[in-house]
């Protein structure tokens, strides 16, 4: 008899595999997490993972998770919304708020709403009050398969009262399974990137990447030490293409409605003891977490892209990470 899986809540733990086009993809309740990615004739993943659920306590955690409900940072943990002061649950040595902050989105389990051979729904319910952020937001995030093998995520919201909402998918690629991702080459569409304080914490408005160690505009290896947001054109844009990454067997092409991308290449990656898919702990640039989302610290930044949700509007966030053969 299959021993059943519980998280931390003391509810089960759903795992759900989809597959079409070549492709397949493991999904888990836990963060609405991608837990694995393959592709016919390739022996390794393509996204970091772990078949030890503790994994995702501890080292890994935010590993394949929808984050939220405002991914990456916000300072100090404060914002106003509807000009009310906001305080809200810190991580990160309390210094700021972290992809929601200890509660979260990627630490909750969430709920199945509909799984078939080639998609899966999961929902979830972020109660008015939980870790500082105002209003009952209900989330839904979507993980398809179409028939090239292209994996689409798509994230919708609503809210009962004036939020703010930046959620983002927080998966690792990784293309040729070796160790480290110092073969890729990586192409990003983006003019402007933000640079940050000590805090990570964006310390003014964006800057030309022409001239700048972080103009990606033609392929080439990713900094082992990049963790930065790029500036992407308006959201008012719709799905459009905005990174390429590859090695000399694989490409992974996003494509996105959002005006913001965070890349990190794992300079701080140590799973350690759990192994990752490889058989190993994955270590230090492991893999490259590719995170379409609004800017950092929005909520704090009006002249930034906007993190506003007001009661009666429906947030909608799509994205396509399609993995491609190069002949």
């Amino acid at each position: 008899m299959t021993r059943m899986e519980m998280t931390p809540d003391g509810t089960p733990l759903r795992r759900m595999t989809i597959a079409n086009g070549g492709a397949m993809a493991r999904i888990m309740s836990w963060g609405a997490s991608l837990t694995d990615f393959r592709l016919d004739g390739f022996a390794h993943a393509l996204v970091l993972g772990s078949e030890d659920f503790d994994a995702y306590l501890g080292p890994m955690l935010y590993y394949g998770a929808i984050v939220g409900p405002v991914a990456n940072r916000i300072a100090g943990g404060r914002m106003t919304v509807a000009g009310t002061p906001c305080t809200l649950d810190r991580n990160e040595n309390g210094t700021t708020t972290l992809h929601g902050g200890p509660k979260g989105f990627g630490q909750r389990n969430w709920t199945v709403v509909s799984a078939t051979v080639t998609d899966v729904t999961l929902s979830l319910n972020h109660p008015d009050g939980l870790g500082g952020f105002p209003g009952n937001i209900g989330v839904t995030v979507y993980y398809a398969l179409d028939d090239t093998g292209a994996l689409t995520v798509e994230i919708t919201a609503q809210s009962d009262r004036e939020t703010v909402f930046n959620p983002a998918f927080h998966g690792y690629w990784t293309l040729d399974g070796t160790p480290d991702v110092s073969a890729h080459r990586m192409t990003v569409h983006a003019e402007s990137y933000l640079p940050v304080d000590a805090a990570m914490i964006p310390l003014g408005t964006p800057v030309p990447v022409d001239g700048t160690a972080f103009d990606y505009r033609t392929a080439r290896t990713p900094d082992s030490d990049l963790d930065h947001n790029f500036c992407l054109s308006d959201r008012r844009v719709g799905m459009r293409p905005v990174l390429a990454l590859e090695t000399d067997r694989l490409r992974l092409d996003l494509s996105t409605t959002e005006p913001g991308l965070q890349v990190y290449t794992g300079g701080g990656i140590d799973t350690a003891p759990f192994e990752g898919h490889g058989g190993a702990p994955c270590t230090r640039n492991a893999g490259i977490a590719i995170e379409p989302q609004t800017w950092p610290d929005a909520p704090n930044r009006p002249d930034f892209p906007s993190a506003a949700l007001v009661p009666g509007q429906t947030y909608r966030q799509v994205s396509r990470f399609a993995v491609t053969r190069i002949s």
